[in-house]
């Protein structure tokens, strides 16, 4: 275990992993004010239980499992609020054809996934947004690993089934065979 945090270790941990914690933040809650919020929340806390971590085990699950208790705690506090809502804010000021289809692309998986339940969607972002392995989320969310691949494959299977994921890939699929070619767009059957 450790002792106290000096100012430097606590200014290189905040520089390190500030953006890995809004990050996590910002999906769970889907609110730029709120990760913000969320992220002061969890320095204050690491800074006040570094002396629990144990230096033998890697960082970032430690800071996730931090980050999705306090956000637990802050939708459990408040449980009128509903977690389903606004998308977080999407930049860029270039507008081709690939831009903007990336877009709606990120926009329709982040509905699809925000339709999730908590517990398949704190997976999913934990292991696909935050990049953390099976094990390291399964970790950071205190259950075991068989539960964390059951949940994974539970939102993975409610995601394919998308309606509007399958429709954008079909429409992306006749986006790129027309560029590649000059016969029109042939709409491939639903054979689902």
């Amino acid at each position: 275990m450790n002792e106290s945090l000096s100012q430097e270790q606590a200014q290189h941990l905040f520089e390190e992993h500030s953006h890995y914690i809004f990050r996590i933040a910002l999906v769970m809650t889907r609110s730029r004010i709120l990760a913000d919020d969320m992220t002061q929340e969890v320095f204050i806390q690491l800074f006040r239980k570094y002396h629990l971590y144990n230096n033998d085990q890697p960082i970032r699950p430690w800071i996730a499992r931090i980050t999705v208790n306090l956000i637990r705690g802050y939708y459990r506090k408040r449980k009128w609020q509903v977690l389903l809502g606004r998308l977080p804010e999407q930049t860029g000021e270039d507008y081709t054809d690939q831009i903007v289809l990336q877009k709606e692309r990120g926009h329709m998986l982040w509905t699809a996934v925000s339709r999730l339940s908590l517990k398949q969607r704190e997976v999913i972002v934990l292991h696909y947004y935050a990049g953390l392995s099976l094990v390291e989320a399964s970790e950071a969310l205190h259950i075991s690993p068989g539960t964390c691949k059951s949940r994974l494959h539970a939102g993975l299977c409610k995601l394919r089934k998308c309606y509007e994921l399958r429709e954008l890939a079909l429409d992306e699929e006749i986006l790129y065979s027309n560029k590649n070619s000059s016969a029109k767009p042939v709409i491939k059957e639903d054979r689902s």
